[in-house]
């Protein structure tokens, strides 16, 4: 007799099983109330956050608010109905994908209603069976899932490894002189969860000797790296070396929605091949004119983005001096490594949450690789030096208790 499907669903079989049971709506879907900034409230108590991807401090600028409540009074989140491909499409849809090509020096882009199946869908529109795609191994789970989807031969290299990708690309070569069919290389701009770049140069400088095309997931990176806000391409300089350039409204841009900029003809085509575009509602009027207007916020104000990263180096360097382990300080997204138990990390939340009011996100398996604990602390444009200075006494006092063995 065959298993029943239901009794395979218990929660503690599945991803996060280790804190499921008794970390649901603390650790893991925890609550957090009032309005969206570096203070809110969590279990009742204001806490100082720092989990909010927020960048720019955009989500409650007042031209943004108005730019939302003037649109949603007008058109509200019906208007347009349908998929773009039948009753769905705006001028105002396309003058944003001209915006954002322009933007980030491509020549044309697709809109997206969300950044997970824009991406899912972009890697299963590009590649056929005959292709070979290569990913970073810690890419994020929508370039899991979208490789997942592609029927031919698919490999990954170590993270941010170059000797191993150019080991990979050398394997592909063989077999695409076999089948006829190219070369993907995907990585991220930078990785959400640790906060490094993706060595986008480097790869690049691979592209002339294995001719392979360049898929770049910058969610992270868009609107916070370059001179100009313009992604992590621009702050390697290899814009123009970027086949592919993919990025979401929901972090500097704090809405919703994504897009993927590239050539004029291969746009075209995923217009019609792009599954989670061509059979689903296309993005919304209000959120498309709101995220005109943050994009014009974006390129107009480079004073949210230096203040940004003047926040991000003082968090960073006040967490080293307190001997803790970070990241490499290349984007906003600053990792405190937990070299302690599963059990210890916890306590250590759980007291900097309760006792010192400091909101950061727990990180563990399968978010980030098996054997890694982590919090994550993202710096944005509107935290004060007074959320660093009692962010980094909390710190300073949590370290203290975690070399004497207090959480054991």
């Amino acid at each position: 007799m065959s298993n029943d499907i239901l009794d395979n669903l218990y929660v503690n079989k599945g991803a996060f099983s280790e804190i499921i049971e008794n970390g649901h709506g603390y650790i893991t879907f925890p609550k957090l109330k009032g309005p969206l900034g570096p203070r809110m409230k969590f279990n009742g108590k204001e806490k100082i956050v720092w989990s909010l991807n927020d960048y720019l401090g955009l989500a409650n600028h007042p031209e943004v608010l108005k730019t939302d409540a003037n649109a949603a009074a007008k058109y509200s989140m019906a208007f347009p109905m349908g998929s773009r491909i039948m009753s769905g499409n705006l001028d105002e849809h396309e003058q944003l994908e001209q915006l954002l090509a322009n933007f980030v020096g491509k020549e044309s882009a697709i809109l997206f209603n969300f950044g997970y199946p824009g991406v899912v869908s972009s890697i299963d529109a590009i590649l056929n069976r005959q292709d070979v795609v290569i990913y970073d191994e810690e890419s994020h789970a929508c370039i899991i899932d979208g490789v997942r989807l592609h029927l031919g031969k698919r490999m990954s290299f170590k993270h941010n490894d170059i000797d191993h990708l150019e080991h990979q690309l050398k394997k592909a070569q063989k077999i695409t002189k076999v089948t006829g069919g190219g070369i993907l290389v995907i990585s991220e701009g930078v990785f959400s969860m640790s906060g490094n770049q993706g060595r986008l140069k480097d790869i690049v400088a691979l592209k002339p000797s294995y001719g392979f095309r360049f898929f770049v997931d910058d969610a992270h990176g868009f609107g916070v790296l370059g001179k100009t806000g313009a992604g992590t391409a621009e702050e390697q300089g290899v814009i123009d070396d970027i086949d592919f350039y993919f990025a979401t409204f929901a972090k500097s841009m704090v809405s919703i929605g994504a897009f993927l900029a590239t050539k004029e003809h291969v746009v075209k085509y995923l217009f019609y091949n792009t599954r989670s575009q061509v059979f689903a509602k296309s993005l919304p009027i209000v959120i498309t004119l709101g995220v005109i207007k943050r994009l014009e916020l974006l390129k107009q104000n480079d004073q949210l983005r230096k203040k940004m990263w003047s926040n991000a180096f003082k968090l960073r360097e006040g967490l080293i001096k307190l001997g803790l382990s970070v990241g490499k300080g290349e984007s906003p997204i600053t990792p405190v490594y937990m070299n302690s138990s599963l059990e210890e990390a916890k306590k250590v939340l759980i007291d900097i949450r309760e006792n010192h009011n400091i909101f950061c996100s727990g990180v563990v398996y399968p978010v980030v690789p098996k054997g890694t604990i982590l919090f994550r602390l993202v710096a944005t444009a509107n935290h004060t030096d007074l959320d660093i200075e009692e962010t980094l006494d909390a710190f300073s006092k949590v370290a203290k208790k975690l070399n004497d063995g207090f959480y054991k």
